[in-house]
């Protein structure tokens, strides 16, 4: 019986930000699959909200950052952040790639500071900005209390 051979993909070479990345099909593929909005985790925060009869909106793209999930007249909005791509402190998702490092770095670096931004220009607006991670939405308890706080009015 002979050994399996590892399937040779073609892998492209592109230029993205000043980066040369390289991918293969299997990447491509993977990466398209990513979704942009109306993501499992936010499903679930949407669902708990709903659940405890809160009022929201979802189409927030005039808003600084545009907020996935926002209630104006209450003064608050809710990021839904997966923990990869936005880099959640301490959590065991935020991995980087040893394939394009330097890219994946400057990446995330952009995406972190962009989240920054949009959280400091949401509250000189006035809003009271809470990220709901994806790790805290695989806990049903965490991500009551979490939206519990959203009730509360700040201080």
């Amino acid at each position: 019986m002979t050994a399996a051979r590892p399937r040779a993909t073609a892998v492209i070479e592109r230029v993205v930000d000043g980066h040369r990345i390289r991918f293969d099909a299997e990447t491509s593929r993977r990466m398209a699959g990513v979704r942009q909005r109306d993501t499992k985790p936010e499903l679930l925060v949407r669902r708990a909200l709903s659940a405890k009869s809160i009022r929201f909106r979802i189409k927030n793209r005039d808003l600084p950052g545009s907020p996935d999930i926002a209630n104006r007249a209450r003064g608050w909005v809710v990021f839904v952040h997966g923990c990869y791509w936005h880099r959640h402190p301490g959590c065991h998702r935020t991995t980087t790639p040893k394939r394009n490092a330097a890219f994946w770095r400057a990446k995330f670096d952009a995406n972190v500071a962009r989240d920054a931004r949009s959280r400091r220009a949401l509250r000189r607006l006035g809003f009271r900005v809470v990220t709901i991670w994806e790790c805290e939405t695989k806990q049903p308890e965490r991500l009551a209390r979490r939206i519990g706080r959203l009730t509360v009015p700040s201080s």
